[in-house]
């Protein structure tokens, strides 16, 4: 039983906004070049592939990509731009699912703090192994994800707003113990009235995934700051992180 939230029709239907900056050359572009860098040939497999974000531009770079994906409808709106022919999805939990051609893959890779979606931290670690039954010897295991951001966090508050505009307000609250976290979204909406959305997701700190990574038989071999690999520092508010899996 998969620990994520399972994203439903609405969801989806929103999902692929041209005004999120995520969808923005800036950002896609450096992405993508240092994923085809990693990947080579190929095959990659991107876990969580949702509608295909990165993964249709990677395809485009001439390296073949499948995918695992919890959500049914997230998958349906990666089937119009992309039959299954053209990228493979096996729908199923990333922590266990199984995808074509396991121990074949060069790349797999997890972007945008999506390992926070599985909330448990056997789920988090199930997440290491089944990447590593992926890869083929010498292939790598890539994680984008935030540095938790418990020092922004005021003294007796356990809330963090990320985004405050005339559009859009959200905020992390964090449970200390237990690392469970609630991230809360009210958007706008062109009436002037607000929808409100939430994610659970478990944070996560870099020496705790380098750990999991341990228990799965992978090696660290890099971990920057970004898709641009600025250097990681104590400052980071995210980091790009890769594992290896011995030759």
């Amino acid at each position: 039983m998969t620990s994520s939230d399972l994203w439903d029709d609405d969801v989806a239907s929103r999902y692929d906004d041209a005004s999120d900056p995520m969808f923005s050359p800036e950002v896609l572009d450096p992405t993508v070049d240092l994923l085809a860098e990693l990947a080579g040939a190929g095959p990659a497999l991107e876990l969580a592939i949702g509608t295909g974000r990165v993964a249709v531009p990677l395809h485009r770079r001439g390296v073949p990509v499948a995918g695992i994906e919890l959500s049914p409808p997230m998958v349906a709106v990666l089937r119009t731009k992309a039959d299954d022919a053209t990228i493979p999805v096996v729908v199923g939990d990333m922590a266990t699912a199984e995808a074509p051609g396991a121990g074949t893959f060069r790349l797999v890779y997890l972007v945008f703090n999506t390992i926070g979606n599985l909330v448990t931290q056997d789920a988090q670690v199930e997440c290491f192994a089944n990447a590593a039954r992926h890869l083929a010897p010498g292939g790598r295991f890539l994680i984008e994800v935030g540095v938790p951001s418990l020092r922004r966090l005021p003294p007796t508050s356990s809330a963090v707003p990320f985004d405050v505009s005339a559009k859009h307000v959200g905020f992390d609250t964090f449970d200390l113990v237990t690392q469970q976290a609630v991230s809360h979204h009210y958007t706008r909406e062109p009436d002037g009235r607000f929808r409100y959305g939430f994610l659970n997701f478990r944070f996560v700190w870099p020496s705790e995934l380098d750990l999991m990574a341990r228990l799965a038989g992978l090696e660290r071999e890099h971990r920057w700051a970004g898709w641009d690999r600025s250097p990681f520092t104590s400052e980071s508010r995210s980091h790009v992180s890769v594992w290896r899996k011995p030759a």
